[in-house]
């Protein structure tokens, strides 16, 4: 009886065991890669010789894009939904960025211009959170919420890292979402570290409010980032022989205060007003809500911008437009005020293919601490007119092939006599015009491109 019963139990424990390994197998068996990303790449010519320059007023922290991108760059991104058990799912997400000088055919990653990097790992799970239907828990690496000018690729709100957040909770009136990244600065104790090479990191908070409905086709988005350095106990003390004073310059705040209407003459119009204080504020670049990881930075930035896209005429004739003004005051007079404005009007003569203008204007007012890039006012001009070839109508649909010449004029000399900056980045794109050069033209062909997520 006793060996009886073992034999009946075997099978028993068999199919058991069996369908125990066939269960998560059936829960991972729909799996759909997803396959994302963007990417840029053409060939230029400065006039009178040489590859493309491209024109950025020196102290801005963009430039308009159309017709005056020099490098070859893309994300590509891979994904896919690992779980999903009704209502409840689990995300994965990776994205690579490769940028290249787009000199030759065969270009190493390992030169100075040229670069690969990880931009994004993590996974999200959707509806993990009891009581909170609809948020999404997520950890790792990756672009969080950026909020940015398409037509200059000005990020003005961007935290993304390496983090941990849960968002999108419903509140009832909007929704909630709250994050806490990392980012590595640029203060390595004037390279005088015991560790070579390592730099400061910096912890942000951030939280937003989001969907408010405010009016109809309005709505608002509240937010509040602050950032503060990690610092070791080695390098407190290493700052406390230096004598710098970490607790005021290593840390700071900025809140946004954002409101998007949609239906604008056929488009959308976002308008947003910010404020940043102490080490929140980059020097050269521009504040996005994210620590710095500066000691040494003390005062404040308040930004004012409104961007959209309209239809002039339905389906024939839209346009981007693109309007900044930041007053970046640093205790130390390293700051400045800058001011942007420009247009990017595409008329479509089919289905296919369009033409495009962009005018783009910036304006650099410099503290009195601020040396180089004539150490006074300056300002740049960019026209660019470019045909298109698209794949349907509409300023942000891709895949575009497009032909363009631009033409930059600018106040003062583009470089020094050692070619440092002046009136022209020598960081946006190769230096060909001459230092004493007050105006540039170029001319060439560019392919741009994103798909999927």
């Amino acid at each position: 009886m006793i060996a009886s019963h073992s034999v009946l139990r075997r099978p028993l424990l068999t199919a058991v065991l069996g369908a125990s390994c066939i269960m998560p197998a059936l829960a991972y068996a729909d799996i759909n890669p997803e396959f994302f990303g963007y990417a840029r790449s053409g060939i230029g010519s400065t006039s009178g010789g040489g590859s493309q320059t491209c024109f950025k007023a020196s102290g801005a922290p963009a430039k308009y894009r159309l017709g005056n991108e020099c490098e070859t760059y893309a994300e590509i991104g891979l994904g896919a939904q690992l779980y999903q058990q009704q209502d409840t799912s689990f995300d994965f997400a990776s994205r690579v960025a490769y940028v290249t000088a787009q000199d030759n055919d065969d270009e190493s990653l390992k030169d100075d211009d040229n670069n690969i990097s990880l931009r994004e790992m993590y996974v999200s799970g959707n509806n993990v959170v009891g009581g909170l239907p609809g948020a999404s828990l997520w950890a790792g690496k990756r672009f969080y919420k950026r909020h940015d000018i398409h037509m200059n690729d000005f990020y003005y709100w961007d935290v993304s890292g390496p983090g941990v957040g849960i968002s999108d909770i419903d509140v009832g009136t909007g929704k909630l979402s709250f994050a806490w990244t990392r980012s590595e600065g640029t203060d390595d104790g004037d390279g005088l570290f015991p560790d070579s090479g390592q730099q400061i990191s910096d912890d942000t908070l951030d939280a937003r409010w989001s969907d408010i409905p405010v009016n109809p086709g309005g709505s608002l988005e509240l937010g509040v980032d602050y950032g503060r350095s990690s610092l070791s106990e080695w390098q407190k003390d290493y700052y406390d022989d230096q004598g710098v004073d970490y607790d005021e310059g290593d840390k700071g705040w900025m809140g946004t205060i954002e409101h998007t209407q949609s239906g604008w003459f056929g488009g959308s119009n976002t308008f947003a007003v910010q404020y940043a204080t102490d080490g929140i504020i980059t020097r050269d670049g521009n504040a996005v809500g994210r620590g710095t990881g500066a000691l040494r930075q003390e005062g404040s930035m308040w930004r004012a911008l409104d961007h959209g896209q309209v239809w002039l005429i339905p389906d024939q004739l839209d346009m981007l437009y693109a309007l900044v003004y930041e007053d970046k005051d640093m205790d130390d007079n390293s700051g400045r005020k800058w001011f942007s404005a420009g247009v990017r009007p595409v008329y479509y003569w089919s289905d296919i293919m369009s033409t495009a203008v962009e005018l783009g204007y910036d304006h650099i007012e410099p503290q009195s601490g601020v040396t180089g890039y004539n150490d006074s006012d300056h300002h740049l001009t960019k026209l660019t007119i470019a045909q298109q070839w698209s794949a349907g109508r509409g300023a942000m649909i891709r895949p575009t092939i497009r032909l363009f010449a631009t033409y930059a004029k600018w106040s003062g000399d583009a470089y020094t006599d050692a070619r440092n900056a002046n009136s022209l980045d020598t960081g946006a794109g190769p230096n060909n015009v001459d230092f004493d050069d007050t105006d540039g033209l170029t001319f060439g062909a560019q392919m741009e491109v994103w798909w999927g997520s």
